[in-house]
């Protein structure tokens, strides 16, 4: 706090925004702003790869947080803007949205990029999680349909091509919207370079978890309307986004509908 005040102003206050820990909603004598730090679950090079895809994105002219200072020495701290719009998406999300979320995604698909020590290559959506190995090695257990899949996947060679800028960690909760328009996307911790499936897929994965199996074709439509030509490799980016799970999800439906998900990708891929 002492080292926001030295250029933001006094603390008026500090608020959580994620259970008890970072990031944190500060409130100053010269306005808000959203502080991230480490955490048990954020490590530094989590919160300096959030400050490389901020300055990234503002580069790119993209709907995100503007990274307001940062220390990454020693405090290992960003400040950034609070970004407009909600992330509650209604209970039942029309087409429109679904589709200008996959637009959204294709614009920042936009822009090629090499990987670097702060934005590196990702080849699965949330790369810090690495739940299928975890199963292959007994960390976690597993199911029939999961090994299944986690076979087939190691077997085929994984898409390469062009590296370009991705957000790494597409769901509803990290999409701003304002009404059926997605205005901002935020947390960019594991962000980095790759192919645009990883975060399509994740994307087509959580809206199918959350909204059914019709939902992925308008969020693919919307990113290939944007992007002006078809997305390539779908079946094989659904089931890595669906493998970097845990084998049990939250809740008993929600697995449900992961299986059903990963199912229809692999009848794809066989």
């Amino acid at each position: 706090m002492r080292w926001v005040a030295e250029d933001f102003g006094d603390v008026l206050s500090v608020q959580a925004l994620h259970d008890d820990a970072a990031p944190w909603l500060v409130r100053t004598s010269k306005g808000n702003a959203v502080l991230r730090s480490v955490t048990d679950r954020i490590g530094v090079s989590m919160v300096a790869t959030g400050a490389a895809a901020l300055l990234a994105a503002e580069e790119y002219g993209l709907p995100a947080p503007r990274l307001l200072a940062s220390e990454l020495n020693e405090l290992h701290v960003t400040l950034e803007t609070i970004a407009e719009g909600s992330t509650r998406w209604p209970q039942n999300a029309s087409p429109a949205l679904l589709r200008d979320a996959g637009a959204a995604l294709a614009r920042i698909h936009a822009h090629t990029r090499a990987p670097q020590q702060q934005l590196p290559y990702r080849p699965r959506p949330i790369a810090v999680d690495d739940f299928a190995r975890d199963r292959r090695q007994g960390l976690m257990p597993t199911t029939p349909l999961l090994q299944k899949a986690d076979e087939i996947i190691q077997g085929i060679a994984a898409p390469s091509g062009e590296t370009v800028f991705l957000h790494g960690d597409v769901w509803p909760g990290n999409v701003m919207i304002d009404g059926e328009r997605c205005v901002a996307l935020i947390d960019w911790k594991t962000a980095g370079v790759g192919q645009p499936g990883v975060d399509v897929s994740e994307l087509r994965k959580q809206v199918a978890l959350t909204y059914g199996p019709d939902a992925p074709a308008h969020v693919q439509a919307g990113w290939e309307s944007e992007a002006g030509r078809p997305a390539e490799d779908v079946a094989y980016w659904d089931a890595t986004a669906a493998l970097n799970t845990r084998t049990q999800l939250d809740e008993p439906e929600l697995t449900i509908r992961r299986d059903a998900f990963l199912s229809r990708a692999l009848s794809k891929l066989t």
